[in-house]
């Protein structure tokens, strides 16, 4: 339900439309009410919530002075999209939020004409919207094109790719360059403020024209002068030299928590005829308006349910430690014996782990921005000089940089090691966060190591393999969550390259797990066994170089052999199939089964729901069991 008694402004606003005959002051009470209710509907659900906060001002006027959906507003990443979710019809929505059948936590063409572009990892609003702008000018179409970036995403190559492009081409868009890392004092925003409004008028932007125009009737030094002068007014004054030499004019920086900073400028600029791409620098808070995600040392990034009052957020206690804890916690305890250890993260410290790693090695963790190319070209160059890399990158992160996994590190056989966090299914973030394919596009790379934990225990053994292993690239996997429980080692040990487990011997139905469903398969196990079916579970530990002989022994043993990965079609239980096509196993009348994740995009929802979609959970694998022997699955209480 709504605060309707501390929202009635907003509870009049039904879309961008009924924005745009309020006043200034209507406006900033507007704002006001979307942060109360953004803080009563995060509250109850979780939710990216600190950059949220922190451009609901920029969003009221966004909507206010352009035209969407006609006008294209694009937010990079869009983590902080939740207002103009609340403006664009989707404020009771929004209480359901990442939830099962909510809206995504992230633009999504696909839920709103008023979400242009779809987005979730960082860094392409600018290309996507010179792509729109472009496509506008193939039309004749005059609409604005708005691309909101944060500072953070500024941070990747592709941002300065794509304005390189754009100012070469003096396409007409606009980039607001969203940064709340900066502060920005009064008597200077005054100041910058006063500069900007000039700036961006119709008046200046003509008057520049003019000067250029005459500036080439003087002799050249004079004219090099005036040009030297304006950029010291312009750039130094403003910092907006480098936007400039790519090619876009700047403004800013600009207060963007003071409407009546905002709205002039963005008027302005919606307004302005001469040619070219131009980007507006907006100083914004995360956080702003709540104490509790103002103060928080990632300013409230994503939080779970919270106390409004305090801002305690109510967390899950855990039975067991996750596996990103493990993952970094075995990692120091290696970094403490063997000093080439270095850690590598892109702008990931807290969801990797290595905030931990950072704190007992601060001289060795290096975070690079938002720049996963450069991340593990970067580890490879530190594996040329004899160092120990780890690159710690989620599955779908790791994608940005595949060119460079193959071309800077597999082709070389250097000993970067891939640390592959959230590996399988994650739950609220969705598709574009999903980590499905990493299995399929590591493991066809010669001399690559693949390896994924099948519990916690498992995981401190492969940190200590993968420290091991000098002489080529490794990678290993392990999901989102907390472990399974399992005791675990004091250190860890090297495994045998290409060899996997059997925790449990069986005659007749062989479940050959690879990482995070052996569990399942253990639980699958037990169901099989009160139908008379005696099962064998393995764990096979890698996919590459694949354990041959056990596999040869499941299949020659056993009647029903069943792979299965939480991962994408084309991985692991390809690579056994293959192998066993090329060995002649298949010839010999076993019945194989190979489980993995369907040929989807999975939503949000709860990651044991989207397990269960697969059919990767225990009820899955026995019932893929069963079919394979002709056999109906009627539930028993075993797993009831």
């Amino acid at each position: 339900m709504t605060l309707s008694n501390r929202t009635p402004l907003l509870d009049t606003i039904r879309g961008p439309a009924d924005l745009k005959p309020l006043s200034d002051d209507q406006l900033k009470q507007l704002a006001e009410e979307v942060r109360t209710d953004l803080i009563d509907a995060v509250s109850g659900i979780g939710g990216h919530f600190g950059a949220s906060l922190g451009v609901v001002e920029l969003t009221v006027a966004l909507h206010h002075v352009f035209n969407a959906p006609e006008d294209r507003l694009i937010w990079d990443v869009s983590h902080q999209a939740y207002p103009h979710k609340m403006l664009t019809g989707r404020r009771e929505a929004i209480r359901m939020i990442r939830q099962a059948g909510g809206p995504s936590g992230f633009t999504r063409r696909s839920e709103s004409e008023y979400d242009p572009f779809g987005a979730a990892h960082s860094s392409t609003s600018i290309s996507a919207g010179l792509g729109f702008a472009v496509g506008a000018e193939f039309k004749g179409k005059k609409n604005s094109v708005i691309s909101v970036i944060g500072d953070g995403a500024m941070s990747a190559g592709m941002a300065y790719e794509a304005m390189n492009n754009a100012g070469a081409r003096k396409t007409k868009m606009i980039v607001i360059l969203n940064d709340n890392e900066m502060s920005i004092g009064p008597a200077v925003g005054a100041l910058s403020h006063y500069l900007s409004r000039i700036v961006s008028s119709k008046p200046y932007r003509s008057m520049r024209h003019l000067g250029r125009e005459i500036a080439k009737k003087f002799p050249k030094p004079l004219a090099d002068a005036a040009r030297r002068a304006e950029e010291y007014a312009r750039g130094l004054m403003t910092g907006g030299t480098m936007f400039e030499e790519l090619g876009f004019f700047y403004i800013g920086p600009i207060d963007g928590h003071n409407l009546d900073h905002l709205l002039p400028i963005l008027r302005n600029v919606r307004n302005a005829e001469e040619p070219g791409p131009i980007l507006v620098h907006v100083i914004t808070k995360k956080g702003k308006g709540y104490g509790p995600a103002e103060n928080a040392p990632d300013k409230g990034h994503a939080v779970a349910k919270f106390d409004i009052v305090t801002g305690a957020q109510v967390k899950p206690r855990l039975k067991s430690p996750t596996y990103t804890k493990v993952f970094a916690q075995s990692l120091i305890k290696e970094a403490d014996k063997d000093e080439r250890i270095v850690a590598i993260h892109a702008a990931m410290p807290d969801g990797t782990g290595l905030d931990l790693f950072g704190k007992a090695h601060p001289t060795r963790c290096f975070d690079v921005g938002i720049a996963e190319q450069h991340a593990v070209t970067f580890a490879a160059g530190l594996a040329c000089e004899g160092m120990k890399p780890f690159a710690a990158i989620y599955s779908t992160f790791l994608q940005r940089a595949y060119d460079q996994v193959v071309h800077d590190v597999a082709i070389q056989k250097l000993p970067v090691r891939f640390a592959i966090d959230r590996a399988g299914c994650v739950g609220a973030d969705g598709a574009t966060h999903f980590g499905s394919f990493d299995i399929a596009y590591l493991t066809p790379l010669p001399g690559m190591v693949v390896m994924a934990a099948g519990d916690e225990a498992e995981l401190v053994h492969m940190i200590a393999t993968a420290v091991a292993i000098d002489d080529r690239p490794c990678a290993f996997r392990f999901p989102r969550g907390e472990g399974l429980g399992v005791e675990l080692p004091e250190t860890g040990r090297v495994l045998p390259i290409g060899k996997g487990r059997i925790l449990r011997e069986g005659t007749k139905v062989a479940l050959l797990s690879y990482g995070a469903r052996l569990g399942d398969c253990l639980k699958a196990a037990d169901e099989l066994a009160a139908r008379g079916l005696s099962t064998t579970v393995a764990d096979a530990r890698f996919a590459k170089p694949l354990d041959t002989d056990l596999v040869r022994r499941l299949v020659r043993e056993h009647e029903v052999v069943l792979t299965v990965e939480e991962g994408s079609a084309g991985g692991f239980g390809a690579h056994v199939l293959h192998f066993l096509a090329h060995d002649g196993l298949l010839d010999q009348g076993v019945k194989i089964r190979t489980l993995c994740l369907p040929d989807i995009f999975f939503d949000h929802d709860k990651p044991e729901k989207q397990v269960e979609l697969a059919g990767l959970d225990a009820k899955g694998i026995v019932r893929s069991v069963l079919s394979s022997l002709g056999r109906e699955y009627i539930s028993t209480s075993v797993l009831a």
